[in-house]
């Protein structure tokens, strides 16, 4: 057994997407975007059976996590499944297990 001394890089940024993606109303909200679009929080909160309020706390969590890319154009905020970021760090994650397990 060895002592853990530091995080691995490849583990440094995933814990705030565990935590995202650990929440089932998180998960829903990711799944209601179709491929490739780009959703308000308006028509987010109509995909949900969740308030705006709790919406907004929600779509929060997932940007500070990565999961979802947005855009603010004109006075809306579009949101999308970031893809790349959940998929590159999740690969490192495996990719270090992989290698150092």
């Amino acid at each position: 057994m060895k002592l853990i001394a530091d995080i691995p890089n490849a583990w440094k940024n995933i814990s705030s997407l565990f935590v995202a993606l650990g929440d089932e109303q998180r998960q829903r909200i990711l799944l209601a975007f179709e491929k490739g679009e780009r959703l308000n929080i308006l028509q987010i909160v109509a995909s949900s059976k969740l308030g705006r309020t709790a919406v907004t706390h929600h779509l929060k969590i997932l940007h500070a996590s990565g999961a979802l890319g947005s855009e603010k154009i004109g006075k809306e905020v579009f949101f999308w499944v970031n893809k790349t970021h959940i998929t590159t760090e999740i690969s490192n994650v495996l990719s270090y297990l992989r290698n150092e397990i």
